[in-house]
């Protein structure tokens, strides 16, 4: 970020974590006049941030009053939008001097990431519920209603930068300078009308860094572990939770191998995804992976580890950032998960909303219902959903 924001208004999503309480400071340093918010995710009582409390506030929010703040200290961490973090982001706003709200997006994240979730494990695929939360909460839900409440920017502490592009005119989406933690990967189905209104404060700086301005400020998440887990599936199996959420035990099928002979029961779609070879409760004599999953047929198919490679997938739903449109076949690097590095490919936008990626090398388990994200050195060019 750069130049004077005299008389601007942002909006600072803050988790409860280190990265969005450090990007509160350097937007308030930056000079905007800011005020905190944490997304209230669960009906879960367990997860509310009940010790906020409520009077009187903008509409759907609830102020968090400084109250009694807990002495800055090392926080050992916990799952994300839990209790303690909300906690932390009202300990740090208070530490800044800023307002601090809770606003209930319960409804919409039920609807909009969890039951996408839920689906799309239902019909055979492997969703990214990051996205959806960045597609329908974070950058949908909170930028409308940072828009009603007159504020310019909305701020989080996402590891990706924004610019503009003098000849085109367009906004862009760069990869964060610190690469271990670049996550343009969940952000490229953001519009240029959203870019514009976006800022990603941490987007220049290494995590190290970020901790240090914490520790500087004596904000008590400075050392707070990170969450690796998807939030509300606290324990990390996808297949009992789906299970608890329906209340439908996910039905036992078949697992067939590529000529659809049968070579076993599968307790439930739901509780496999494409590469895994652990867990599996069959003795084949050689390992075996689950190379595909079909919910027409409720089986899972089983193959050798060389089967999982491919070289081309087809993409629905593409959203380009740096062009409007791929006129041609292009080159490219492409991700199709968000810990992989990006592979060399030839990218070629179909009809409509509709691209075609062809690897340079086969590519190990590409899953339906991930993304794959198209880059030009750091820059997203944009992406879609694999199908």
């Amino acid at each position: 970020m750069s130049g004077p924001a005299a008389n601007k208004r942002a909006l600072i999503a803050m988790s409860g974590g280190v990265d969005s309480a450090v990007a509160a400071l350097l937007m308030l340093r930056a000079g905007y006049a800011c005020v905190g918010v944490t997304m209230k995710l669960f009906d879960d009582p367990g997860a509310e941030p009940s010790s906020l409390g409520a009077g009187q506030g903008w509409p759907g929010a609830e102020p968090g009053s400084p109250g009694s703040v807990p002495a800055a200290a090392g926080r050992r961490g916990g799952d994300c939008c839990s209790l303690e973090d909300a906690e932390d982001a009202r300990y740090v706003a208070h530490a800044l001097g800023i307002p601090h709200y809770v606003f209930n997006f319960a409804a919409g994240f039920r609807e909009q990431v969890v039951g996408r979730f839920v689906r799309a494990y239902q019909e055979g695929l492997t969703p990214n519920p990051c996205i959806d939360c960045n597609r329908y909460i974070k950058f949908d839900q909170l930028l409308r209603r940072a828009e009603a409440l007159a504020f310019d920017r909305v701020a989080t502490g996402h590891y990706a930068r924004t610019e503009a592009d003098g000849g085109s005119g367009r906004r862009l989406l760069r990869k964060a300078a610190d690469s271990a933690k670049d996550q343009s990967y969940v952000l490229y189905m953001l519009s240029q009308s959203q870019l514009a209104r976006i800022r990603f404060p941490l987007g220049e700086m290494r995590k190290a860094q970020v901790r240090e301005l914490a520790a500087q400020a004596g904000f008590i998440n400075a050392g707070k572990r990170e969450s690796q887990d998807i939030c509300f599936v606290r324990d990390g199996d996808y297949g009992a939770f789906i299970d608890r959420y329906t209340g439908v035990p996910a039905p036992a099928g078949d697992f067939v191998d590529g000529a659809g002979a049968p070579l076993g029961e599968h307790r439930g779609l739901t509780r496999y995804t494409v590469g895994q070879r652990k867990g599996l409760g069959l003795a084949l004599g050689e390992p075996l992976y689950v190379c595909d999953k079909d919910a027409g047929t409720n089986t899972v198919r089983l193959g050798r580890e060389s089967e999982l490679y491919n070289r081309e997938l087809l993409a629905a739903g593409l959203n380009l950032i740096a062009v409007e449109r791929l006129e041609r076949p292009r080159r490219v690097r492409a991700k199709i998960r968000y810990r992989q590095a990006e592979q060399p490919a030839l990218a070629e936008q179909l009809d409509g909303d509709t691209l075609r990626v062809v690897f340079d090398q086969p590519q190990r388990a590409i899953a339906k219902g991930q993304a794959v994200v198209l880059y030009e050195d750091d820059i997203v060019l944009g992406g879609g959903t694999i199908v």
